[in-house]
């Protein structure tokens, strides 16, 4: 067990696997000797007993030994507390405390690069996804499956509106991203070692994991399941994070949006040519042309082009910026339950 201050940031850029590597021969079974499980948590203190008691009932008949990599995101409750008691009670458990809230995408990023199986599961703490199909998930690994990632086909509990958006989100950034990315999914997923340490060694700090994952390429499959309602507590994913997250996936994955100002540009050339057209027509007509009502009109819509324009480009422009500074995904403030070996040193921040 072990105590750590220093800050840990992403991998260094590498490339990853090629996509033959490691899959079993035909007939043959994968042999996982460790399945690592990465919980991310954010203010769960209310569910995470119940979380460990499902994992371990749901993976006791698992063909591998067992991890659990619990992820602090600088929770404000007494989340990092119960962990500290699971440890105590389970020495399979490992904690990761973050020194604040670093989102949910970097706090899975840090789970994954303190996981140490040869197949690692990622799965929220809310059991809003089943542990239980984790097991699924492993058994399409042992035949030869790179990633085995889990796809709703209903989702308990959630609003109208949350059901609406999702549905028209996956299927909008579907058409316009440059990667296939499969649709309602989220980032329940079980990786093979490989695809894991292809995902670590991508560097860019606005994440999308889902969408990062699909673009490493491998063999992935899907594993269709029924969302439950959360155990307990409150969800602490409000609109404004998931805006910000259909955001990082739009725009870590598409040229869509730069394309827009193209776009509006010829719009406003033809709407130019259209009103020109009517001025002639009237003029030769002799009629009345309401010139002020035109010109504010025109005015109007060129102006909100040129602010569409300027903000699309102000968020590309905003995330070069915060890749240029190469600042880490994340610090860890606090190690619990990991052997000194198993302690991502590479990872670490110079």
């Amino acid at each position: 067990m072990s105590d750590d201050t220093t800050s840990t940031a992403a991998p260094a850029e590498g490339t990853s696997a090629p996509a033959g590597g490691t899959s079993a021969p035909a007939g043959d079974k994968r042999c996982c000797n460790l399945l690592s499980i990465v919980i991310p948590c954010f203010n769960e203190e209310e569910v995470l007993a119940q979380t460990h008691r499902r994992l371990v009932l749901a993976l006791e008949g698992a063909p591998a030994a067992l991890e659990f990599v619990y992820v602090d995101d600088g929770s404000r409750d007494a989340t990092l507390n119960v962990l500290r008691a699971l440890r105590s009670a389970d020495e399979r458990v490992r904690v990761v405390a973050l020194s604040r809230n670093f989102g949910h995408q970097n706090a899975a990023t840090a789970g994954l690069a303190h996981a140490a199986g040869d197949a690692v599961a990622l799965i929220d703490a809310d059991l809003q996804d089943p542990p239980e199909v984790i097991a699924e998930m492993l058994a399409h690994w042992q035949e030869g499956a790179d990633v085995a990632y889990g796809v709703r086909t209903r989702r308990d509990g959630e609003s109208v509106f949350k059901l609406g958006t999702a549905y028209l989100f996956y299927r909008l950034l579907g058409r316009l991203v440059d990667v296939a990315i499969p649709v309602d999914t989220g980032d329940f997923r079980l990786m093979d070692r490989r695809a894991v340490d292809a995902l670590l060694a991508m560097p860019e700090r606005d994440r999308f994991v889902r969408g990062m994952v699909a673009w490493t390429g491998f063999r992935q499959v899907p594993v269709r399941y029924r969302r439950l309602p959360r155990a307990a507590g409150q969800s602490e994913y409000p609109l404004r994070r998931m805006l910000r997250l259909a955001a990082d996936g739009l725009l870590s994955f598409s040229r869509v949006p730069l394309r827009l100002a193209t776009w509006l540009g010829l719009v406003a050339v033809a709407l130019a040519l259209l009103g020109a057209g009517y001025a002639a027509l009237t003029f030769v007509a002799d009629a009345p042309l309401p010139g002020s009502a035109l010109l504010f009109v025109a005015m109007l819509f060129l102006g909100g082009a040129q602010l569409v324009s300027i903000g699309v480009l102000g968020e590309y422009v905003a995330r070069i910026y915060g890749e240029v500074k190469r600042r880490p995904l994340y610090f860890v403030k606090e190690r619990l339950g990991f052997p000194s070996a198993q302690e991502p040193s590479s990872k670490e921040a110079p």
